[in-house]
């Protein structure tokens, strides 16, 4: 099964709507640049309503390493996303603290192989390659060389992500989840409801199909005979 993390979450209006409509992790991005960036504050006054059962993630570039651990024990945290240039030693670091997804934006030179250079992540996301936003983009690109990367690790898709592409995107690319934000968008971080709904379906349709691939084959009622 293909999950879902519903990402630059900004309100709890958001938040509510993304869990209601079956969304696995939460993504809450502290990165400055970015339009969705949050305060801890916001982000705290948003999880302690949250039901349980619902991981919460936090979005990072380069911050210090100790710095994030203690966000993420101070709000709760169950996940930590790195989007900057952060090193396998302090993947390895802060994995003790938390399950960390690395992110890697896929250049021109990507090589899937490379990502054996991280073994303490929990998972990889792929996103498309931007200098500024570091994620956030909407741009879509090729979802093939996922598909390739799933031999040396568990992938997280993002980048480009919509209701009308996200099955194409998980039939191609097979990954673990799917990671959206500006494809659910009404305005810049404020999730429309529609889309939301749109996508949550597309990716229960997308499963269903992946799991009557993968199903074994039954054998006809009358192929048994009788004794």
């Amino acid at each position: 099964m293909v999950r879902v993390k519903i990402c630059g979450i900004t309100s709890w209006e958001d938040a509510k709507l993304a869990v209601d409509e079956g969304a696995h992790a939460l993504g809450f991005n502290f990165y400055p640049p970015s339009p969705r960036v949050v305060s801890p504050h916001t982000v705290w006054e948003i999880l302690r309503r949250l039901p349980p059962y619902v991981d919460r993630i936090g979005v990072y570039v380069d911050w210090q390493p100790k710095v994030i651990a203690a966000l993420t024990r101070a709000l709760r945290l169950t996940g930590i996303q790195l989007h900057g240039n952060e090193s396998p030693r302090v993947v390895k670091e802060l994995s003790l603290k938390a399950p960390v997804v690395k992110a890697f934006p896929v250049t021109r030179d990507f090589k899937p192989e490379s990502l054996r250079d991280y073994p303490a992540a929990s998972a990889i996301l792929l996103e498309r390659f931007d200098p500024i936003l570091r994620g956030g983009t909407g741009q879509p690109w090729d979802w093939s060389l996922a598909h390739e990367a799933n031999r040396y690790a568990r992938i997280v898709l993002a980048g480009g992500l919509k209701p009308e592409n996200v099955g194409e995107a998980i039939r191609v690319a097979r990954p673990y989840a799917v990671d959206v934000a500006t494809g659910l968008e009404i305005t810049v971080g404020k999730k429309d409801p529609g889309l939301v709904r749109a996508f949550m379906r597309a990716v229960e349709d997308a499963n269903g199909k992946l799991a009557a691939e993968t199903e074994p084959e039954r054998i006809p009622q009358a192929a048994h005979g009788k004794r």
